[in-house]
């Protein structure tokens, strides 16, 4: 799997319910640098609620402008979310093709907790 296979992917709950789409990914960094970079592992996905578009790095605290920019990307992503990757039941295969919603979408597990999703 590669990170383009679950961005812009539906999200539901262990119901079915539409919670919004993958908007990014969030990585962490185990252990020291090797030759290059460490190795990076997935800590959770961030999920909107309203809207399929990026953070465009605003979602950063510390960034407020361009103001109206800034303002408009917050607004739009009112409500998102960080769920850390063990409550994720699963994921589309990156080969499924279907036009059904629930068989392209990543479903999360039954108690899942929604962590704020600011850097």
């Amino acid at each position: 799997m590669i990170a383009s296979d679950l961005l812009d992917v539906p999200v539901l709950d262990d119901a079915g319910t539409h919670l919004g789409w993958v908007v990014d990914l969030r990585f962490v960094l185990d252990g020291s640098p090797s030759t290059s970079l460490a190795g990076a592992r997935l800590h959770g996905l961030v999920v909107s609620p309203r809207t399929r578009t990026s953070f465009l790095g605003f979602e950063r605290s510390d960034v407020r402008h361009p103001w109206p920019v800034a303002q408009l990307l917050r607004w739009l992503h009112r409500g998102t979310f960080l769920v850390h990757w063990p409550d994720v039941a699963r994921v589309p295969a990156s080969q499924d093709d279907h036009t059904d919603r629930d068989s392209r979408a990543v479903t999360l597990r039954a108690g899942h907790r929604r962590y704020e999703p600011g850097l």
